[in-house]
This record gives C-alpha cells, sequence and structure tokens, in this order.
C-alpha cells in the first residue's frame, strides 16, 4: 500500500494528518474544496473539488490504495445553517464512497453520537444524537458498516496540528485559551458537562497505525474526560491572573458524555501522547506573539464563517458540482 488519498486533507485535522502520513513516505494527494482556506501550499500533490463531484473523485479513487475521508460540515451549528446540505455531504456522498470503492477507508466520525448519558460509554453503548450533525455522522457510519473501513468517534479536539492549515477556535480548549488572553475572563455555564478531549496530533498517530492494518470497525479516540468547569481552572494555571466566572444558567449545549478508548488501546496500542497542557501552551503561543492577525475573524469558527459567507459558498459549491 503505497497511495493515500486524503479526501479534505486541507483543513485543520487533514493538516496534521498529511504530514504525519507523507513523513512515512506514502505517496499522498489531498483532494479538497478549500471551504475556509485561500490557497493550499505544502509540497503534495493536490487536487482542487467538491466531494459530490463525483466523476472527478472517482478517477482519485483508481489511483488510491486507502482513503482518509475527513470531509465534511462539522459542528451542531454549522450543520444546522442548511441541513439538507449537511446531509448531502455528512451522509451521501460516505454512501456513494461505499458503492464506488473497495480500498482501505478510514473515517472520522464523533463522540457526540453518544449525546447526553452519565456513564462512561465504550463502542458498544446505546448511542443518543443531539444534533443532525451526530445524526449523520451515525448515518455515516452505517453505510460503511460492511466495507474494509476503520471508524474513529473522535473526541473534542485541541492544540495546534500543523504549520499552514486553519487553526480552529470553536472548540473549548482552544477558545478558552484565547478568552483567558484577550479578555483575563472566561464565564463557565453550568461546568458540569463532561467532554473527551484529544489534541489532533494524537487523531494523526490513529490513522498512520491503522492504514495498513486489518482492524475494522469503530473506535473512541480521547486522551482524557474533563468537566469544563475544572479545564478553566487548568487553563488559568497558564494565565494566573485570569477571573473564571460560574453561573447556573443552562448552557444550550446540553451534550454530556465521557468515553472508553480501551478498544483501541487494546487492539492496536493507541495511546495519547500530546497533553491538554501541550495544547493549551500552543494557543497561548499564537495568541502572545501576535501570529494569529485578527482573533475575531469568522475564519476561525466553522459556523460563523458559514454564516457569514453563505451564500457566496453555496453559490460557488453548486456551480461547481452542476457544471461537473
Amino acid at each position: 500500500m503505497k497511495n493515500i488519498l486524503i479526501v479534505g486533507g486541507a483543513g485543520y485535522v487533514g493538516g496534521a494528518i498529511t504530514d504525519l502520513i507523507q513523513q512515512a513516505n506514502y505517496n499522498v494527494r489531498v483532494y479538497d474544496a478549500l471551504l475556509y482556506e485561500d490557497s493550499f501550499r505544502k509540497p503534495v500533490d493536490f487536487v482542487y473539488g467538491d466531494i459530490r463531484e463525483y466523476e472527478k473523485l472517482k478517477a482519485q479513487l483508481k489511483w488510491a490504495d486507502a482513503v482518509v475521508w475527513l470531509a465534511a460540515i462539522v459542528g451542531d451549528e454549522a450543520c444546522q445553517l442548511n441541513p439538507e446540505l449537511t446531509k448531502s455531504i455528512n451522509q451521501d456522498s460516505v454512501g456513494w464512497l461505499a458503492d464506488n470503492y473497495n480500498g482501505r477507508i478510514v473515517f472520522m466520525s464523533t463522540c457526540s453520537v453518544y449525546g447526553a448519558q452519565n456513564s462512561e460509554l465504550n463502542e458498544t453503548s446505546p448511542t443518543n444524537p443531539l444534533s443532525l450533525y451526530a445524526e449523520t455522522k451515525l448515518n455515516a457510519e452505517k453505510l460503511l458498516k460492511h466495507k474494509n473501513s476503520i471508524i474513529f468517534r473522535l473526541g473534542t479536539l485541541f492544540g495546534v496540528g500543523d504549520l499552514y492549515s486553519r487553526i480552529r477556535l470553536d472548540l473549548v480548549v482552544n477558545i478558552l485559551t484565547v478568552r483567558a488572553f484577550v479578555e483575563g475572563r472566561i464565564s463557565v455555564y453550568g461546568g458540569d458537562q463532561f467532554r473527551p478531549l484529544l489534541h489532533v496530533k494524537d487523531v494523526a498517530r490513529a490513522v498512520l497505525m491503522n492504514l495498513e492494518s486489518e482492524n475494522n470497525g469503530t473506535f473512541n479516540l480521547a486522551r482524557q474526560n474533563v468537566r469544563i468547569s475544572d479545564l478553566a481552572y487548568q487553563v488559568r494555571m497558564h494565565f494566573p491572573d485570569l477571573k473564571i466566572e460560574t453561573t447556573n444558567r443552562t448552557f444550550q449545549d446540553t451534550r454530556n458524555y465521557r468515553v472508553s478508548s480501551k478498544k483501541a488501546e487494546d487492539i492496536f496500542g493507541f495511546k495519547s501522547i500530546h497533553s491538554i497542557d501541550e495544547g493549551i501552551e500552543e494557543l497561548k503561543h499564537l495568541v502572545e506573539t501576535r501570529r494569529i492577525k485578527d482573533l475575531k475573524s469568522p475564519r476561525y469558527s466553522n459556523q460563523a464563517y458559514l454564516k457569514e459567507h453563505y451564500e457566496e459558498l453555496m453559490f460557488k459549491v453548486f456551480k461547481e458540482v452542476e457544471v461537473a
């Protein structure tokens, strides 16, 4: 196995995966519509395209020994902007992939499929998707059930993945760090809800470990389960003057879940090596050294950017698909 196609490889997760797979001496090709990016400047073979341009994508699949499928509209609020489009991209395109590709598939799902549950959850626990995002990801998992596929249910990501791709500032560790620097205070709503956290570079490690493995099925991936309130105080360890405001007002995001990654540990030896403190320090360095020009730019939030550029982006995407 030599040729690896990374669909959505120009994004936040794709940047880290592309770098690590290329360093392992595979032939890497990125297929991406550059939804959030202005350019792709890595010295990597690149094909510009939408995942619904099926004929264009089919030609790339013929080249690939394995496909890492990252392309999706990510996040609850971003997915709600256009439910029909979300279903087309997050679910229907995966069904097309299952029907048209018989090689190795590495697919990214989400621990959001568990919804709100109080016990620590493993891959056999009941699912309870509370959003369109989680629902479409769970449906996509089912479409890959009988393929040579490994599916990663990712925890909430954090940290810096590479030097080029857009950083995401709509993820809890990243945004709390930025707010600690910019505002000197952070507000915690409730705070008892848990999130399983995972550094974006640890996702890349799990992918590399399984490009040629015989492991199929679903695997949770997380470093540790953390209460949001505890995370706020962990951020304060890096910003000693930070003020933390807590309120009992219920936050609109009702997700609450803890997951076990024991299956991944037992079957392919996965163990996170990048800590939450490391991720906080990465973001702290970016903001303190002014390496992000405008921290308030909607570009760094999936929902905010898609909402602001919705008509422009949708016209562009639909026009390209129609022409193809």
